[in-house]
């Protein structure tokens, strides 16, 4: 068997017997090492794991995921929420459509869906059920809202996905995510709104209309957040990387001088919060390193870009095959754990067929967004659906409308790329 094999196997049969995908992955590599390499390489094996995670740009994926925990902590969903109220009024459907504005703003905050579901259904899912939603359509809708923020930026999985493919501007692929983002989450409000009205959730009147000045007041400072993170980058001013410094020091202030819903105390405990889950992700990224040496090595991420490109020589078909297995890859995997796997066996197949990087980057964080609330593993849909106090069983059959409302998005991306590549042209950023 050739060591290519080997490595491969060794990496699935550790997944399927539950050991944790970080360590699967330096395993697996070890395993390729020593089939078709020399003991004596797995000296490689220190320097290999600092080299993963020895980047630069990797600095901003703690510090947005220290962002979303302060502005969680700090009270700004809430804000948000009232502010949404106001503005769209209780009519059928007027919460459906605050829960999901709420989770795109909150995605402009942190990057990270987990952390968007979770505020979010703790300040939406008691209103959701008194105005008449059941709890499994409450939960999964805000499951698949939260998972926008895979493209709205910041964004933890593009900034990953720069880092991967060499040449990519985090910049551009910012830009791109943003009209996609819009796109995905005006997909999903379309069944929302139709069932609401067919169910007659939420009758008009049922619920007390916030004044619009005084939320509007409260919920500036969250407002602020994604436009002098997005306002910054455009500038100029700061880098991506500086950026995220930037809106943890932003939601610091925000959190213990203007809400003043967070002490000292807290952000201290949000930073010990914040290094655990960065821990986990920088684990995964560097025991990576060394499955991406060893396969790079052994050709086995070229054997199998061959194999991909030699099934047809339609780029239409394939790419159509490609988000098929990223999908079911998203079913069961992290994104971080989807882009270090599958991205040195699909660059080479994306140079083969010339496909634009930024775009591509897109629609594979499209497809990892439905990934996060389609069953069986479904991160953001546990997050809810724990919060709602339901079974994760009872979402199934709305979590399958969700996915072919925000597929749909995802076909118009694929046919007219130029809803991802416009804006980043427009500001003159390499695409």
């Amino acid at each position: 068997m050739s060591p290519d094999l080997w490595m491969l196997l060794a990496f699935a049969g550790l997944l399927i017997s539950g050991v944790p995908v970080a360590f699967a992955l330096g395993l697996g590599g070890a395993v390729g090492i020593l089939a078709g390499l020399s003991p004596a390489m797995l000296a490689t094996l220190g320097t290999n794991t600092y080299n993963g995670v020895a980047k630069y740009p990797l600095i901003a994926i703690p510090l947005f995921i220290l962002t979303g925990l302060i502005f969680e902590r700090a009270g700004v969903a809430a804000r948000l929420v009232r502010f949404a109220q106001a503005l769209i009024g209780p009519r059928h459907g007027g919460l459906a459509v605050v829960a999901v504005l709420v989770c795109m703003i909150m995605g402009g905050m942190s990057g990270s869906g987990p952390a968007d579901a979770a505020a979010v259904a703790m300040v939406m899912l008691p209103s959701m059920t008194k105005a008449g939603y059941p709890k499994p359509f409450s939960a999964t809708l805000i499951a698949a809202s939260a998972s926008t923020a895979i493209l709205i930026p910041p964004s933890v999985a593009l900034i990953l996905y720069s880092i991967v493919v060499p040449g990519v501007d985090l910049r551009a692929l910012f830009a791109a995510g943003l009209f996609p983002g819009l796109l995905a989450g005006a997909a999903l409000l379309v069944p929302a709104l139709l069932l609401s009205r067919r169910h007659r959730w939420e009758a008009p009147g049922g619920v007390e209309r916030p004044a619009l000045g005084e939320s509007f007041r409260q919920a500036l400072p969250a407002l602020f957040a994604p436009v002098i993170i997005l306002g910054g980058l455009r500038s100029g001013l700061f880098t991506p990387t500086e950026a995220a410094v930037v809106a943890v020091t932003y939601g610091a202030l925000v959190g213990l001088l203007l809400t003043r819903e967070m002490r000292w105390r807290d952000l201290w405990e949000l930073l010990g919060e914040a290094a655990v889950i960065s821990g986990v992700v920088l684990l995964i990224i560097a025991l990576a390193g060394i499955f991406a040496w060893a396969g790079t090595m052994l050709g086995t991420f070229r054997h199998l870009a061959e194999w991909i490109v030699g099934l047809t020589d339609n780029g239409t078909l394939l790419l159509v095959l490609i988000m098929l297995a990223v999908l079911l890859a998203g079913m069961l995997l992290d994104a971080i754990s989807i882009y270090l796997i599958m991205m040195p066996i699909l660059i080479p197949v994306m140079q083969h067929f010339d496909w634009n990087p930024v775009w591509f980057g897109i629609l594979l964080a499209m497809n990892i967004a439905i990934g996060q609330f389609t069953p069986p593993v479904a991160v953001n849909l546990m997050v809810t659906t724990e919060v709602a106090k339901i079974r994760l069983e009872q979402t199934v059959g709305w979590a399958l409308l969700f996915v072919v409302a925000m597929a749909a998005a995802l076909a118009l991306v694929a046919l007219f790329p130029a809803i991802a590549l416009w804006l980043p042209g427009v500001l003159g950023y390499n695409v």
